[in-house]
């Protein structure tokens, strides 16, 4: 996806939310702002979002001599999230359809996104997870189910600290044995890295790598071989979040996204409104992913 006018004020509240959180000297988070600009009036608008976010990081990183600013924030979600883990287990299991309330519950820890909004409270995500078992899901929860049993090498893309412990919740429900989850190379916003996904209990259900890259999405160039290699092995992919999104959406690739729609380019990108849950299959899947097992079952039946 591209980068549209409207997400150059993100990228300025990012940096600005970024260097408060840092710095107390007004000086400095001047010089982090005005490099800021600087760079976004040079960036090229055919790139994705995220391609613009890893710049923009680096260069705070580099100014403020923090190597991961949002170290403390992560590790809150985390803990916030495992606090909550225990009743979202029982939400699930209690539920006439496991898959479905672990993937909406997946969807719903995707506010956690300090790249869209650095103010968010615990009261949001526990009011977020409640309203998730309800809401409207713009997404066929029977055709992702169905694309789970039948990949060999299913790859999930993580997104934010916090989040990959709702996560958790719908890896459990999937054929943990076809599963391998990956997380971001290094910190990025509050991304998740290997040390997440390690306080979320990840690496002891399913294997866990990284991709390499700072950016705040998946940008292929930029990953290492090994991701590389594993995401092109894969026949399914499933990609959390916005950054996930934009960097992978016109890929032809088998991808299911699964995201909320948390600000107006991606819901007008996605046709949705924003705040929806999402679960979208990548239009560009090869054809043959679409059949459905009524239909593999017709076909047998003919023949």
């Amino acid at each position: 996806m591209k980068t549209y006018l409207d997400c150059i004020p993100c990228f300025v509240r990012q940096a600005l939310d970024a260097a408060r959180l840092v710095t107390d000297e007004e000086a400095l988070r001047e010089r982090v702002l005005r490099d800021v600009l600087r760079a976004a009036s040079e960036m090229d608008m055919h790139q994705s979002p995220p391609a613009m976010g890893q710049r923009i990081h680096r260069l705070i990183r580099k100014l403020t001599g923090q190597s991961d600013p949002y170290r403390e924030i992560k590790q809150r979600h985390n803990r916030l999230a495992l606090e909550l883990y225990p009743q979202l287990c029982a939400r699930v299991r209690g539920s006439a359809d496991r898959m479905e309330a672990a993937l909406r519950l997946a969807i719903a820890g995707n506010v956690i996104d300090m790249g869209v909004d650095a103010r968010l409270d615990e009261a949001c995500v526990s009011t977020v997870s409640a309203e998730a078992l309800s809401a409207a899901l713009d997404g066929d929860v029977r055709a992702f189910a169905a694309a789970l049993s039948r990949a060999r090498q299913i790859f999930y893309l993580a997104d934010n600290a916090g989040e990959i412990v709702f996560d958790r919740l719908l890896l459990e429900q999937m054929p943990v044995e076809k599963v391998t989850v990956a997380v971001r190379g290094s910190p990025v916003i509050n991304d998740a890295t290997f040390a997440d996904a390690q306080a979320a209990g990840i690496p002891g259900l399913v294997e866990v790598i990284d991709n390499g890259s700072d950016a705040p999405g998946t940008i292929l160039d930029d990953c290492s071989i090994e991701f590389r290699r594993r995401f092109d092995q894969a026949d399914l992919v499933i990609a959390k979040g916005q950054g996930n999104y934009e960097t992978l959406n016109d890929l032809e690739k088998d991808i299911f996204f699964v995201l909320k729609a948390k600000c107006p380019v991606i819901a007008r990108d996605l046709g949705c409104n924003v705040g929806s849950l999402i679960l979208r299959r990548s239009r560009h899947a090869p054809v043959a992913a679409f059949e459905t097992k009524e239909t593999e079952d017709a076909d047998s039946a003919v023949l």
